[in-house]
C-alpha cells in the first residue's frame, strides 16, 4: 500500500466523535482526507479545523444525507468527479438505537426502516458506487464500523413492522454491515482490495451513546485510535473478510457466518438500493 502521505481516505460520518477524531488523526499523518457529514455548517467548520493540522488543500467537505439514497448517489458523483481513484473507505456514519424517548418506528425517504437504512443501505451502496475507485489504486482497504450490539435479521420483517424496538432495529443494521463485510470480502478476494470492520468500543463518550444511553464509559480517542489502525497500519495490509473489536479479531453473531444468510441480505439490499450491475462473486 502507498505511503499514507500520498493515499485518499473517505470518512463518512466525519463531523463528530470517532469519524472526526479518526479524520483529524489520518490528517496529520498526511493522507488527503474527505470529509462527509449531512449538515453543511458542521462539514464546513470540521474540514477548516483540520485544516489547521495539515495541507488545506489536502481537506475537502462533501455533504449527504444518508436517510436518501439519492443523496448517497448524488455523494458518490461528486467524490469521483474530484478524486478518480481511491486509496480507503470508512464506513463511520451512522444513527443510534433512539433514547427511551425515541422508540417510534420511522422510515427514511425512501420508506425503509430509518436505522437500516442509514447504517446498512447507505453504505452498502456508496461501497458498490466507489468501487471503481479503489480498483485504480493497487492496494485498498474499506473500513466498516460496526458494533458489538447485533440482533440477528428476521428476513421475514427486515423493516419491523411488527413489535418494532430501537435497539433490536440497530443491532440488525450492525450485524447487516458484518455479514455485507464478510460477503464483500469474499467476492474481492485477490483483487487487492480488503475489506474489514470493527467494534470501536463500549460506551464511548459520542453524541449517539450519550443520547440511547445516558453517561458513556469511555474515551472515544480509543475508537479512532481502532479506526485508525485498520484503515493505515501495514500489520493488517493483508487482513480480510474479518470483524475486530477494537484492534484484535473478534466473532460476530452466528447468522453472520452463514453463506446463504449473507446472500439473501445481498439480493435484498441491491433490490432495495437499486444497483443493476452487481459486485461479480
Amino acid at each position: 500500500m502507498k505511503p499514507i502521505e500520498e493515499q485518499i481516505v473517505l470518512i463518512t460520518g466525519a463531523t463528530d466523535g470517532i469519524g472526526r477524531l479518526t479524520a483529524h488523526e489520518l490528517a496529520r499523518q498526511g493522507a488527503t482526507v474527505l470529509v462527509h457529514g449531512r449538515n453543511p455548517d458542521r462539514v464546513d467548520a470540521t474540514a477548516a479545523a483540520i485544516r489547521t493540522t495539515t495541507d488545506p488543500d489536502n481537506v475537502k467537505g462533501f455533504i449527504a444525507d444518508f436517510e436518501a439514497l439519492a443523496s448517497v448517489r448524488q455523494l458518490a458523483k461528486d467524490i469521483s468527479a474530484v478524486h478518480p481513484s481511491l486509496d480507503v473507505i470508512i464506513n463511520n456514519a451512522g444513527i443510534g438505537a433512539g433514547g427511551i424517548d425515541h422508540q417510534e418506528r420511522t422510515l427514511s425517504q425512501d420508506g425503509y426502516e430509518l436505522r437500516f437504512a442509514v447504517n446498512y443501505l447507505a453504505p452498502f451502496l456508496l461501497t458498490h458506487l466507489l468501487l471503481p475507485n479503489l480498483r485504480r489504486v493497487e492496494s485498498a482497504r474499506i473500513v466498516n464500523v460496526a458494533s458489538a450490539g447485533q440482533h440477528p435479521l428476521d428476513f421475514a420483517d427486515v423493516m419491523l413492522t411488527q413489535g418494532f424496538i430501537g435497539r433490536r432495529a440497530y443491532g440488525q443494521s450492525k450485524l447487516a454491515q458484518i455479514m455485507f463485510t464478510f460477503e464483500l470480502a469474499e467476492r474481492l478476494r485477490g483483487s487487492g482490495i480488503t475489506v474489514n470492520c470493527h467494534h470501536p468500543g463500549s460506551l464511548l463518550d459520542t453524541k449517539m451513546v450519550r443520547e440511547t444511553f445516558g453517561q458513556p464509559w469511555g474515551k472515544p480517542e480509543s475508537g479512532a485510535e481502532a479506526e485508525v489502525y485498520l484503515a493505515a497500519s501495514p500489520a493488517v495490509a493483508d487482513v480480510t473478510g474479518q470483524y475486530f473489536d477494537q484492534t484484535t479479531i473478534a466473532r460476530a453473531n452466528p447468522q453472520a457466518y452463514d453463506p446463504q444468510a449473507r446472500l439473501k441480505l445481498w439480493e435484498l439490499s441491491e433490490q432495495l438500493t437499486g444497483i443493476t450491475e452487481p459486485i461479480p462473486s
